[in-house]
């Protein structure tokens, strides 16, 4: 599988939650923690998806925001703990990479400026905090 997203991460599918339309796809990821994706009913169906199938969350780097404060509340359903690994400057965005706490890598690019006020350095805690509605799920078929 080549795709163009920089954060595709092995997992396990631990359960399937089927909705009326769309089901939650919990997954663990290899080497530790869990991500949470919402995809379509057909998409489950299509990808064959339940307790068990070895997959991979895939991750748009501009769809991962950035925390220094993982204690906080929002309704974005995976807050991963990690380590700063380093802070690419660009002329606009930042690309950050992050160690998470299971030992995956998760880059994020976000605003300069928001990289700046939040103070990110490598060697630092940060939380990287996606929605489950942009969390892709693939498999190896």
């Amino acid at each position: 599988m080549k795709i163009s997203a920089r954060n595709t991460l092995a997992a396990t599918v631990t359960k399937v939650v089927k909705g009326a339309v769309n089901s939650e796809v919990d997954l663990e990821l290899k080497g530790g923690g869990n991500i949470f994706s919402i995809i379509t009913n057909p998409s489950v169906d299509r990808l064959g998806l339940k307790a068990g199938t070895p997959a991979y969350a895939i991750i748009k780097a501009s769809s991962v925001m950035v925390a220094n404060d993982s204690s906080i509340k929002l309704s974005a359903r995976n807050v991963l703990d990690g380590t700063i690994v380093s802070v690419q400057d660009g002329a606009v965005d930042s690309e950050i990479t992050l160690k998470l706490s299971g030992g995956s890598n998760l880059v994020a690019v976000i605003t300069k400026e928001s990289a700046r006020s939040l103070g990110l350095k490598a060697g630092e805690p940060a939380a990287a905090v996606v929605k489950a509605s942009s969390v892709i799920v693939g498999v190896d078929h």
